[in-house]
């Protein structure tokens, strides 16, 4: 298993967290997505999957829920 926190800038509300939520936990491999909110600021997403994922994978999820991916940390 692998843990990644990404920086995701534009969530303001649970609904963001749950349209964030929804696209990552389609990617393959996804176990776990977990999201510490900081509205209107960058948002800390934690994503455990079965391997590291593809970033340009997870940054087009994040895009498809509206939100803009600024950084990865393992």
């Amino acid at each position: 298993m692998t843990t990644t926190t990404y920086a995701v800038a534009g969530m303001t509300c649970g609904h963001c967290t749950a349209a964030v939520t929804e696209e990552l936990s389609k990617l393959p491999g996804v176990q776990n997505v977990s999201i510490d909110l900081n509205a209107g600021g960058t948002s800390a997403v934690q994503v455990t999957s079965e391997s590291a994922l593809d970033e340009t994978a997870v940054r087009e999820a994040v895009d498809e829920a509206g939100y803009e991916l600024t950084g990865a940390t393992a």
